[in-house]
């Protein structure tokens, strides 16, 4: 079978079973996931942080963008044609939706030196056991995380880590996988 169908038919099995939680399981689900995250030595150690501002299906990050971009730099995506920027988050205020997808995004400076991120924490919408990660397909994290050394987590409920899920010598691989697991 061809790659993209099978990446496709992924993407549509797992948004089906997105589909199938309500808000508040979402909710509660996404607070464990963070807490996980919280306690993670590598994010604990970080002082510049790329992050995402989620959207309704994925992993709950408001909470968790708000609570730490008082005493760490946390930068997330705006969307520019085909590519990502990423801007500081200062204030819930100061985002505004995005142009392409909706997205609430950042009107903070721009980050200009990759080189101080610390720890990119990633959304996806599967990620398997060998922390590979499937996109939703426009390859934007693929684009930038490419030219990025730093750590890469992803974050995903417990039904988004597959056994194994088709890769692309472009596909960008995560250092690790947080999910509500312990």
């Amino acid at each position: 079978m061809d790659i993209n169908k099978e990446k496709n038919i992924i993407r549509k099995q797992i948004k089906y079973l997105k589909s199938k939680l309500n808000a508040d399981e979402k909710l509660l689900l996404s607070k464990s996931i963070i807490l996980n995250l919280e306690n993670n030595n590598d994010f604990i150690n970080s002082t510049c942080i790329l992050a995402y501002w989620s959207m309704n299906d994925e992993v709950n990050t408001h909470a968790f963008v708000q609570k730490w971009s008082s005493s760490k730099d946390i930068y997330l995506p705006v969307i520019k044609g085909d590519m990502l920027e990423f801007r500081l988050f200062t204030d819930i205020n100061k985002l505004e939706k995005g142009s392409q997808f909706g997205i609430y995004e950042p009107k903070g400076e721009i980050l200009k030196d990759y080189k101080t991120i610390d720890l990119a924490i990633i959304p996806g919408v599967a990620f398997d056991n060998h922390n590979n990660r499937l996109g939703r397909g426009r390859a934007f994290y693929d684009k930038i995380l490419k030219s990025i050394d730093t750590i890469k987590i992803g974050i995903c409920f417990n039904f988004q880590i597959l056994d194994i899920i088709p890769t692309e010598n472009t596909d960008i691989k995560m250092d690790m996988i947080i999910s509500s697991k312990p």
